[in-house]
Order: structure tokens, then C-alpha cells, then sequence
């Protein structure tokens, strides 16, 4: 039997396969606002036949947004704009939902990146003013983010808390928080961004104090019947940055919280990154990880062929992979997957009739 079609449980939720569509922006929102596009875009992942489908990071408040076309979840507007486009998706797919909650930081405001996704100043048509843990910009010539202070930390946790509620007024099954990719979670763990002398600087354990405390809020609200996660970036691959001994840490004080899953990727905090970049290049650090927590693991990083997928799991290096840049190149990834590993999935009735002859029995 194929390890990739297999189930595996993140939590309390159940999933048919161990295929991850990882949350991708689309850069196509209206004020935070959902619509036509993502409605069709991610109809068309649901008919994937992947195991779980995360939406793209939605801000948790509009200064959080890495653009002005990012999608949100901070109020009613934004809300029921996810709701209609929700309500579609599910009509025709049972696939498992989940979405990740986001703060950008110091990386918000920025042109969308066909634009050129620069940093876009305050009082520039579609700025605004950033914020971070420290006042230090991403880029030398970036406009500097505010320094938050307690009462501004205070609020963003209450951000997230209140983002979490409404996504699980949605019935979503899954909440990835989103602690990678040098956003603002991540610029309070990476000593590059942290330079504060308070109780959320200097030491692992205090940089690791604001990711912590919006996990167990999040928790508290949604309840252990939601599956809740977080997505961590295991380098920053920068000499003196976040890496992946400090990832250990953090990775085994969530364990210890009844952290249902955790994401790892690596990278985007510095300009001065040096990434290896190359088939399944990010896979030693969720490996490394995985080896020292007890909840499920999802890689991801250039993990592109079935065969390679099947044996990262095989040769227990990671319990599930996911999928980003791949799926929107061949959104049926996992119907090919399937045909090559011998494996059946389940598809919509419509689609019934594409099973191709030399793969009879491919669709349950």
C-alpha cells in the first residue's frame, strides 16, 4: 500500500492522504475582501484529491496584509466574503479546509510581486505604516517598521484569537498558524530582528514567548477539537539568525502544548539568506524535528515527483508532504500520483469518466 495514500490524523482531524496543498497568496483580494477569483481557484484545489487544503494566509488585521490584495479575516466583511466562497467549494468536494493566520510585520505593505513587490512607504498610495518587534526594516531601504510595544503585542494576540473564532464560526477544519517566512511571528523569534531587552528579547525563551502565548490563545479559544498547528521557517539560513537547534526547542515546548502538527519550511527573514536550493532541501530540517516531537510533521521544498514523495514518507522522514508552486502547475498532481503509486482516490462523479484505460480502478 502506498505510505502517501494512507491516513494520517493531524489532531483531532482525519485525512484521507498524506498530500498537503500549502497555503499560496493569490494577491487578489478586494480590502481583505474574498471573490470571484478565489472561489474558482480554490474549487479547482478541491477537486485535487490532495488530503487537506490550506488557504492562503489571511491577515489577521489590515496592517498585517503582505499587500493591499491580500486576503483578510479580521471583521464581518471579511468573514462572509471567506463564507461565500466556502460554501461553494464545499457543494462539490469534501476535502478537508484549513487556513492559515497571518501578520506580516515588517514584510506588510508591499506591491504585489508582479508589481515589483517592493516595500511601499507610508502615505504612499496603498501603504502604510509597519510594525515588528524591533524598528528594524527587512531591507536597508525599506521604511522602518514600528518597535511594538506591550499593549501593541497585547493586540495582535487578541488579533489572532478573534481570526481564529471567526474561522471556526466557518467550520474550517484546520488553523495553521503562521510562524515562517520572516513575518512577524517569525521576526520575534530570529535574534536578526529582535533586538528588544524586554521580556520578549535576548533570551531563546523570551523570543519564543509571543509564538507561544498566540498558540495556547488560539488554542483556548477554538478548543481541542479543532486542529491547530504552526508553520515554522527551520533556518533563516543567515550565520546568527533563527536555526534549526532553536527550532528544536520551540518545536518541543509546542509538542508539550498539544500542538497538533507542525509546518516547517525555512528562510525569508534576511536579504542575506543563502539558501541551498534543491530537491527536497528543506526535508533534513523537518526530519530533524520530527525525530524529537511526537505530533506529525509536514514537509515541504521542491518535493515535486510522486516516487520521491512516496519514499520521504517510506523512509519515515517526514509524515506528510505538501505541495505549493507543483499544485498550481498541475492542480491533479495527486490523480497522477495515485496512477504511479497504485493507488485509488475518490473524485467527483463528473470527473468519473477521465480514468484512463491503462490505470483502470484508479478512481474509487
Amino acid at each position: 500500500m502506498s505510505q502517501l495514500f494512507s491516513p494520517l490524523s493531524l489532531g483531532p482531524l482525519a485525512l484521507d492522504n498524506r498530500i498537503v496543498i500549502a497555503p499560496m497568496c493569490q494577491y487578489s483580494a478586494e480590502m481583505g475582501l474574498m471573490g470571484d477569483w478565489h472561489q474558482m481557484h480554490y474549487g479547482n484545489l478541491a477537486q485535487s484529491g490532495a488530503g487537506l487544503l490550506i488557504i492562503e494566509a489571511a491577515a489577521v488585521e489590515p496592517r498585517g496584509r503582505i499587500t493591499y490584495a491580500d486576503v483578510g479575516l479580521w471583521d464581518d466583511a471579511t468573514e462572509a466574503a471567506m463564507a461565500k466562497v466556502l460554501k461553494a467549494v464545499r457543494r462539490y468536494s469534501a476535502m478537508p479546509v484549513g487556513i492559515q493566520l497571518a501578520h506580516a510585520g515588517r514584510k506588510a505593505s508591499c506591491a504585489r510581486p508582479w508589481d515589483g513587490g517592493g516595500a511601499i512607504a507610508p502615505g504612499q498610495a496603498n501603504g502604510w505604516q509597519t510594525v515588528s518587534a524591533s524598528a528594524l526594516p527587512f531591507m536597508d531601504s525599506d521604511p522602518a517598521p514600528n518597535a511594538l510595544d506591550q499593549a501593541g503585542i497585547d493586540a495582535i494576540v487578541a488579533a489572532f484569537v478573534d481570526a481564529a473564532r471567526r474561522a471556526d464560526r466557518l467550520g474550517l477544519d484546520l488553523i495553521e498558524i503562521h510562524a515562517a517566512h520572516g513575518y512577524l511571528l517569525h521576526q520575534f523569534l530570529s535574534p536578526l530582528a529582535n533586538q528588544r531587552s524586554d521580556q520578549y528579547g535576548g533570551s531563546l525563551e523570551n523570543r519564543m514567548r509571543l509564538v507561544l502565548q498566540v498558540f495556547d490563545a488560539v488554542r483556548d479559544a477554538v478548543g481541542k477539537d479543532k486542529a491547530v498547528g504552526v508553520r515554522i521557517s527551520g533556518t533563516d539560513w543567515v550565520e546568527g539568525g533563527w536555526d534549526l537547534t532553536q527550532s528544536l526547542t520551540l518545536a518541543k515546548a509546542l509538542d508539550a502544548r498539544g500542538c497538533d502538527f507542525i509546518h516547517v519550511s525555512s528562510g525569508g527573514l534576511s536579504p542575506a539568506q543563502q539558501i541551498p536550493v534543491g530537491p527536497n532541501y528543506q526535508v533534513p530540517l523537518a526530519e530533524a524535528i520530527k525525530a524529537q516531537v511526537t505530533m506529525p510533521v509536514i514537509a515541504v521544498g521542491l518535493i515535486t515527483e510522486p516516487e520521491q514523495a512516496e519514499a520521504l514518507l517510506t523512509e519515515g522522514r517526514t509524515d506528510a508532504v505538501a505541495l505549493a508552486r507543483g499544485m498550481l502547475y498541475n492542480p491533479r498532481w495527486p490523480w497522477h500520483a495515485a496512477a504511479k503509486l497504485g493507488a485509488k482516490l475518490k473524485v467527483s462523479p463528473q470527473y468519473l469518466r477521465s480514468e484512463p484505460h491503462e490505470v483502470k480502478g484508479l478512481f474509487e
